[in-house]
């Protein structure tokens, strides 16, 4: 037969996960340090574009900054071709869905055989080494 596909394993995706949102709540802190509400609403502001960008824009065309540096890929399961920004969008939506009962979506790569969030079952995406 053909040889498994060799999906990302929970420390890494976890990893990559971290680096992407750990600047973003950087960012709103600093922002929110100057207790300034322009500067504050400048800030969340920044922070969502950077999202925006490395969450939908970067991720959709395979590697989010923290995905590069833990030399992993999201790919469509179906054509192991990127999503698109469109999709890593809805994508990070469906994430809501990992968190809602109590966390185990997150946790599901520990388990599942395709290693895969809930919002990675609903989009059909996968995460694989690089």
């Amino acid at each position: 037969g053909s040889p498994a596909i060799p999906y990302t394993d929970w420390p890494h995706r976890a990893g990559g996960y971290l680096l992407d949102v750990v600047p973003v709540f950087i960012i709103i802190f600093i922002g929110a340090a100057t207790r300034i509400a322009f500067v504050i609403v400048l800030f969340y502001l920044a922070a969502l574009a950077f999202w925006v960008y490395n969450r939908c824009v970067l991720a959709g065309r395979g590697q989010s900054l923290g995905k590069r540096v833990m030399n992993i890929k999201l790919v469509s399961e179906e054509t192991g071709e990127p999503i698109g920004t469109l999709m890593a969008f809805v994508r990070d939506i469906c994430h809501i869905l990992d968190s809602l009962a109590f966390y185990i979506g997150w946790l599901f790569p520990l388990w599942d055989a395709k290693r895969q969030t809930f919002a990675d079952k609903i989009m059909r995406t996968v995460v694989v080494p690089v």
